[in-house]
């Protein structure tokens, strides 16, 4: 069965961050220190989703979805990153769990959507091995309560993306600006990640899937140099993450002058057989020669397409050929893949963009020469963008921020519409 769905994640949506027992976040912290977010937005409140579920699950089953894949906050659960479990916390998840499936909808949560333990932290962080040991006991917890309920778990979102704006460059929580020496929270979040999948595999969990942020890079020109440093930066971005889980070993470091810290026995963890590769898609990356900042790749502007008001560019030939180059590179050893996240950021309730942009990216989907089983819309709600506090709007359905009154956009409708012919044709192919 092929799943069409809706994403969020809970630091983004949920709110409620002092309430029923939960611990500190890095990203309360982040988003309360001055000058790191946008307008000095926070997640205090968000989408109000902690109280406001019920409403969120009714708005997905009038939209159609299949699934909807959302995270759980870790210290909902276990307030400190470890030892004593906030019951209350996994009464707010087995609440969430029962309503989808009251509704027809499969619960995916990831257990980790970038809002690490304050408590965690302040002991290392993902810089600190023990945090792989904490993540996997977490999701002990977590699947000790659902797993009779919720058969695919995803468990980390995005490593690359929380080591490089979290750890090397301080955009996102926790705010370290180490550049190379973040490669270590590379490392203990895919190690995480196996250990995390033998405790859901322990637990009875069907479906196990990582989901990787990845790009086709694409050389700024066809000179060895702007070859090399495409190679660096798809070593970067999209190999140091994927690699070592679907076959057991990291890519050539060597362009960094740079390791991980691999213990024996490590990689064997790290490449659990999985049963999905979640990939998350936005847009292409150009690269070209270093320019002397101290790594060996450069930036360079994607010109000639339409850009989100994030700016970012509109192109959905790329997901066809990221789906169709992670077939070629990886053969036998990719697993089904899901779509787990693509979207934009357009404002107004009649995002005709968006749905331009829907429509294209779902038809570069499925033109691409890739086993995929699943696409999740980034994003039910517009939500707290991170950085960006609430400026980005990425959802299907307006949030009024001072209000909380959710508005179905033109993009909603639009959705809900092609998720009815979806299960016409089905019909049609069954009968």
């Amino acid at each position: 069965m092929f799943l069409w769905g809706t994403a969020t994640a809970s630091y983004q949506i949920e709110g409620a961050v002092a309430e029923d027992g939960r611990g500190p976040s890095i990203w309360d912290t982040f988003s309360h220190t001055p000058h790191k977010t946008r307008d000095g937005h926070t997640g205090d409140v968000a989408c109000d989703h902690y109280h406001r579920y019920a409403e969120d699950v009714a708005l997905m089953a009038g939209l159609g979805v299949d699934a909807y894949r959302f995270s759980i906050a870790w210290p909902r659960i276990l307030p400190t990153g470890r030892g004593r479990v906030n019951q209350a916390g996994l009464d707010f998840y087995d609440r969430l769990v029962d309503a989808l499936h009251e509704k027809g909808i499969t619960p995916v949560p990831t257990l980790f959507h970038w809002d690490l333990p304050q408590a965690l932290e302040d002991e290392g962080g993902w810089l600190d091995r023990d945090t792989s040991r904490y993540f996997a006991d977490y999701a002990a917890v977590v699947a000790d309560r659902l797993a009779d309920r919720v058969s695919m778990w995803i468990t980390l979102n995005e490593p690359f993306v929380h080591m490089v704006y979290g750890y090397a460059l301080g955009m996102h929580a926790p705010g370290r600006t180490l550049m190379l020496g973040a490669l270590p929270a590379a490392h203990h979040q895919l190690l995480g990640h196996g250990l995390a999948t033998q405790a859901l595999r322990a637990a009875g969990a069907r479906d196990v899937l990582i989901t990787n942020n990845c790009t086709p890079v694409w050389p700024a020109s066809g000179s060895e140099q702007d070859l090399a440093a495409a190679e660096a930066y798809d070593i970067l971005h999209n190999r140091l993450f994927n690699d070592p889980v679907l076959t057991g070993a990291y890519p050539d470091l060597s362009a960094y002058g740079a390791e991980v810290p691999v213990k024996a026995g490590d990689l064997e963890t790290i490449a659990q057989p999985l049963d999905g590769l979640g990939v998350n898609y936005y847009m292409p990356t150009r690269i070209s020669r270093p320019g002397g900042g101290g790594l060996p790749f450069e930036f360079e502007p994607i010109t000639g397409h339409p850009v989100t008001a994030f700016g970012w560019p509109v192109v959905p030939g790329g997901l066809r050929e990221l789906l169709g180059s992670l077939t070629a590179r990886y053969g036998g050893a990719l697993p089904p893949v899901y779509v787990t996240e693509n979207g934009c950021s357009y404002d107004g309730l009649d995002d005709q963009e968006r749905i331009a942009y829907l429509d294209g990216h779902i038809r570069a989907m499925r033109e691409a020469d890739a086993d995929v089983r699943g696409y999740f819309v980034w994003s039910l709600l517009d939500n707290f963008e991170w950085a960006e506090g609430y400026h980005q709007r990425f959802g299907l359905v307006h949030v009024d921020f001072a209000t909380r009154m959710r508005t179905p956009k033109a993009s909603y409708h639009w959705f809900a519409d092609f998720l009815k012919d979806q299960s016409t044709d089905t019909q049609r192919t069954d009968t």
